[in-house]
């Protein structure tokens, strides 16, 4: 009978090749695959609520806030319009990592803390221009490190470097599982970002959103309230990191596994077809709550694999949110 450990796969990675090297490349790819998007709409990577007046559409129930209704508009066609805005040309982007001990795990080409920073990178050199400035949290083991909203390129490959430095482990000695400090929550990270965003932005939270998610579906996890309330003034994008054997148990015998947040560990034969049935069922049925929880937040959501091209999807994701706004636009004018 085999025996295998799961655990926490040694670098290199990302930070085997930074400060410089790698960052760069990061850069490279970002330009060749991502840059172009916002070329002639200066929107970020959302379309979304500005301050410039740009006309109306016909209100989508579910989608709308009530509050962007164009009442003089609603009472001429006697149909329900909302207003359009222009995004503000200087655009503040605030950004929540996470780098808890979940975010260690990957069994593909990255891990999902190295994924992040891609992601990171993404946001960054798309939202860089002239005036943008951006700001971050990040949620390390050993306390929330802040990072005043700044502009530069200077700035972003600084918080880029934070976070590839990022400590690792959890701060528990996986010997000792008890012999560890209690990390900052996603809750904690949210209330921090409310406190430092002051002016209307946009708001990335990148995260396997498993912290604290309830095991009752239909439970919200405790990161729902506060991710609404910051959709409610921000455009929110929640980038959802997820590796492919948190969705499905393959058949590699006996393992051990060790919960990255506790240290506790529990031996599994991974040979029992009906484990690695009920395993892809429970983690299907998770997934689905953790959109649901999203939906309800008022986040667009972006979901990233370790073992997929994040860049491919990203630019899927924005040509999808670009469509999106543009088609009641569109549609007016094919009646006119």
């Amino acid at each position: 009978m085999s025996r295998r450990t799961v655990a926490t796969r040694p670098e290199p990675g990302l930070a085997d090749l930074a400060p410089d090297q790698r960052l760069r490349r990061l850069e490279l790819t970002v330009s060749r695959r991502l840059d172009g998007l916002l070329h002639g709409q200066y929107r970020g990577l959302l379309p979304g609520p500005g301050s410039e007046v740009s006309g109306s559409r016909e209100y989508r129930p579910g989608e709308d806030e009530v509050r962007r209704m164009d009442w003089a508009v609603t009472a001429r066609t006697t149909v329900p319009h909302v207003r359009e805005v222009d995004a503000d040309r200087e655009l503040t982007t605030w950004l929540l990592v996470d780098a808890s001990p979940s975010m260690e795990y990957g069994t593909a080409a990255l891990d999902k803390r190295e994924l992040a920073v891609a992601a990171v990178a993404a946001v960054g050199f798309l939202t860089a221009g002239v005036g943008n400035r951006l700001g971050a949290q990040v949620l390390a083991p050993d306390g929330i490190r802040r990072f005043p909203a700044r502009n530069g390129r200077t700035h972003l490959f600084g918080l880029l470097r934070a976070l590839l430095a990022a400590p690792r482990h959890g701060g528990y000695d996986v010997d000792r599982p008890g012999a560890r400090a209690v990390p900052p929550t996603l809750v904690d990270g949210l209330a921090g970002v409310q406190r430092m965003a002051t002016r209307r932005g946009l708001v990335v939270v990148v995260s396997d959103f498993l912290d604290g998610l309830p095991d009752d579906p239909d439970a919200a996890p405790p990161w729902e309230a506060a991710l609404r309330r910051l959709a409610v003034r921000h455009q929110v994008l929640a980038v959802e990191v997820t590796d492919p054997r948190e969705l499905e148990l393959p058949d590699v015998g006996l393992v051990t596994l060790v919960d990255p947040e506790t240290g506790r560990r529990r031996e599994v034969w991974t040979g029992d077809p009906t484990l690695r049935e009920r395993y892809a069922q429970a983690a299907t049925a998770q997934r689905d709550q953790l959109r649901q929880a999203l939906r309800r937040s008022g986040a667009t959501h972006l979901a990233l694999r370790t073992d997929r091209d994040w860049s491919a999807d990203i630019v899927r994701h924005v040509h999808t949110q670009r469509r999106l706004a543009t088609a009641p636009a569109a549609s007016r004018g094919g009646r006119g």
